[in-house]
């Protein structure tokens, strides 16, 4: 399996994709650098996913990876996997913004799509 490293430890990396994750789900858009937007909506897709699964060994997957935090996972089973019942993935979206003024970054933001598919 291929994945962006960026620049960080596993343990570093893994807790920056579940905080980022977690931003995403409570407030559904962010604003952050294309890799981590790339790596974050695979996490976020994978959380919908469980959600949408309902099981308690998805909900307990889900609150493995996101810290035990309660509120954002009863979002992710509540609210987002009936939003998005009929819909097969492609559940967030990346809009290219501009370059960071002090690296040069490419930004982005990164939200969730609109209830079901067209």
């Amino acid at each position: 399996m291929a994945y962006r490293k960026l620049g960080r430890t596993n343990k570093h990396r893994r807790s920056m994709l579940a905080n980022l994750t977690k931003a995403v789900i409570n407030n559904e858009r962010i604003e952050t650098t294309e890799p981590r937007a790339k790596e974050v909506r695979n996490m976020v897709d994978k959380m919908i996913s469980y959600g949408k699964d309902g099981s308690l060994v998805a909900r307990r997957k889900a609150l493995a990876f996101l810290h035990n935090d309660v509120d954002t996972v009863k979002k992710v089973f509540d609210v987002l996997a009936p939003r998005y019942a009929n819909r097969n993935g492609g559940y967030t979206r990346i809009l290219k913004l501009n370059e960071r003024r002090g690296d040069d970054a490419l930004t982005v933001i990164l939200e969730l799509v609109e209830g079901d598919a067209e």
